[in-house]
């Protein structure tokens, strides 16, 4: 016991030195005590510690710590092959929008201020217009994410009333979350239209009464239903809306403003598309197929934005700051045609198969010199997100056969600085460059090397 060092002389050694600048003093503290706590529990049953020096309890509270605050103030290594991961935050940010959030994130800037008039302006005015211009809409708005935003477009337009919805679109999204129990959340009623899998334009006309406020539509994004399956299309239920002179709401949830098509990739429905076919108002997400940050986008007629505009909620869900600049700058790419050029997602569904193989083939002759069972095969990228169901883009796969436990190695990995997350397929670690940065390739020898050395 006596052995053991103080934790203010831990803390002062060069030995946390660095744990201290990456997780700060607070962290290395707490994760001390632990230590420590844990060897006096194993000295006082006699149980075998093969030193007490400052290095090993030093390498204990920094392995507590990289289990305890995994993937802490460092970059995550995608090698699953998902583009848009929701469990690694969805679509990466453009060096545009980088570069942008920090020459103007850090300062002032005119977030809701009229530099003409010297006054207090409207909040993200410039942001709104581009996006208008963006989807050719008469008027647009961003708040924090697409949840958020049909929220708000059901409050603000049938407050008290009747939505109806088709029984085949009341889905499930991520982590459970059911898109009935978000809505149900603002009040409005919402009215069961058709079956699971049929739904017809008269379902729609037969329930329309005096206590409905507006007609929903959900895009089918995460899933496809086959076989004897049939929904009115959006021209259908705008026909129907304007006998009634009800607002057709449009829940894109990806939000396309490029045709898929051009990227091998079935044509999936472009926001623009939605709001000429007849939808009054189109709402998706800005961390999915538009390749920006996490931000929730309304847009279509000036009458409906204007009464979400006005409505106290929008206060509650609002756009930040920085997630403003940034998704300014990703529509900015767009309005250039740089989109497929600049965005990270784009440039990753443009690779092609030949391009990752080089790559991966690179990559698995080093690990071979490391005596790592390294081979090359052929596999599927997914896009991922909630996003394009059954749709693949083909691939190269470095496939990698542990001499232990499969799983084992895959947490190794994960738990490796920076964390480097794969696929585990049977009794194999599956490594897709497809999502993996170009930069990030010669990391990947020493992390997968370190992870292979250490001993159970």
């Amino acid at each position: 016991m006596r052995q053991l060092p103080a934790i203010e002389t831990l803390l002062e050694s060069t030995f946390l030195s660095s744990a201290i600048a990456r997780y700060s003093r607070p962290l290395v503290t707490e994760a001390a005590r632990h230590t420590l706590a844990a060897l006096r529990h194993d000295i006082r049953r006699n149980q075998p510690i093969p030193t007490l020096s400052m290095d090993f309890i030093a390498q204990m509270i920094i392995q507590h710590l990289s289990e305890e605050w995994a993937g802490f103030a460092q970059p995550v290594i995608n090698a699953t092959g998902i583009i848009l991961h929701t469990n690694l935050g969805r679509a990466p940010l453009s060096d545009p929008a980088l570069k942008a959030l920090n020459a103007i994130g850090g300062r002032y800037l005119s977030l809701e201020s009229n530099l003409s008039e010297g006054t207090r302006g409207v909040r993200t005015l410039e942001l709104r217009r581009l996006l208008s211009v963006a989807c050719h809409a008469e008027d647009a708005l961003a708040v924090n994410n697409n949840a958020a935003a049909m929220l708000l477009v059901l409050i603000a337009l049938a407050g008290g009333k009747e939505a109806l919805i088709s029984r085949g679109e009341l889905v499930q999204i991520g982590n459970g979350f059911r898109i009935p129990e978000i809505l149900e959340q603002s009040g409005v009623i919402l009215r069961e239209v058709g079956t699971t899998n049929q739904t017809s334009a008269r379902d729609y006309e037969k329930c329309i009464s005096e206590r409905t406020g507006l007609i929903v539509k959900v895009h089918q994004s995460n899933f496809v239903q086959k076989g004897f399956v049939s929904s009115p299309s959006i021209e259908e239920l705008a026909a129907i809306a304007g006998k009634g002179q009800l607002p057709l709401v449009y829940d894109m949830g990806n939000g396309a403003l490029l045709d898929t098509a051009h990227f091998g990739l079935e044509h999936e429905p472009t926001v623009m598309e939605s709001l000429r076919a007849g939808a009054d108002v189109v709402c998706f997400s800005g961390d999915k197929l538009l390749g920006g940050p996490q931000a929730g986008i309304i847009a279509g007629k000036r009458e409906f934005i204007r009464l979400m505009l006005n409505h106290p909620l929008l206060r509650v869900i609002r756009l930040d700051k920085l997630s403003a600049i940034a998704l300014a700058t990703t529509i900015k790419s767009y309005l250039d045609k740089n989109a497929a050029l600049e965005l990270p997602l784009w440039q990753m569904i443009r690779l092609k198969k030949e391009e990752i193989r080089s790559r991966a083939s690179t990559i698995a002759q080093q690990l071979k010199t490391q005596n790592i069972a390294a081979t090359i095969q052929d596999g599927v990228s997914l896009v991922g997100g909630g996003t394009l169901p059954e749709q693949e883009l083909p691939t190269t796969l470095i496939c990698l056969s542990p001499p232990r436990a499969v799983d084992k190695i895959a947490r190794r990995l994960r738990l490796s600085s920076p964390p480097l997350v794969a696929r585990v397929e049977k009794d194999a670690v599956l490594i897709d460059l497809r999502t993996v940065f170009p930069d990030q390739d010669a990391l990947l020898p020493g992390i997968i090397a370190a992870a292979w050395a250490q001993k159970d």
